[in-house]
């Protein structure tokens, strides 16, 4: 079976801007050490790599399709370039107050991943925010969860990580740790 990596973009492999938005080259900042830290993942473990990302009201006329999509573009081409490609990219556009289930923590768009192709159980996601700690409980997985001390929610999640705690295989903010994880248990 197939063990998969759901990796969340902002705030996990670029950093979060002020806004919440990265429409521009000039705000995107990698995530520091992830390329080296995660090339390692891909050259030695087996996982499926599937990029899952919130990007509220995106197509809008606040937040329309371009420029975001020459930047994500751009973003994905670099780690491409680094020999680490994403099998599949999820982008849930609607906002909270949607109460959709292809938003994150929701696993609408996820559904593909629950056959017994995918070993779900073995399965990590990787985010900043408490509803990546909740998509990993939502597919049956566990979370390196990139917790920068904001316990971000979005507004949308009213419950507190103590009562997450066992989904949570690592807190850390450094790549190298989640690395360090994944070689002790494969």
């Amino acid at each position: 079976m197939q063990k998969v990596l759901f990796i969340d973009r902002d705030g996990t492999i670029i950093l979060e801007t002020d806004d919440f938005m990265i429409e521009t080259y000039e705000k995107i900042t990698f995530y520091p050490k992830v390329f080296y830290w995660l090339g390692k993942i891909v050259e030695e473990f087996d996982y499926k790599l599937v990029l899952v990302t919130n990007q509220d009201g995106l197509g809008s006329d606040f937040f329309p399709d371009e420029p975001f999509f020459t930047t994500h573009k751009f973003v994905m081409r670099t780690f491409a370039d680094q020999g680490i490609h994403f099998a599949a990219e999820h982008i849930d556009r609607t906002f909270p107050n949607e109460e959709k289930d292809t938003r994150k923590p929701g696993v609408g768009m996820l559904k593909e991943y629950f056959t017994p192709e995918y070993d779900l159980k073995n399965s990590f996601v990787i985010g900043d925010r408490i509803t990546d700690v909740m998509l990993a409980k939502n597919l049956g997985a566990k979370c390196f969860w990139l917790n920068d001390g904001r316990n971000l929610g979005g507004g949308e999640i009213e419950l507190s990580s103590d009562a997450l705690q066992e989904y949570i295989a690592l807190e850390s903010r450094d790549w190298e740790k989640i690395y360090e994880y994944l070689k002790a248990v494969n």
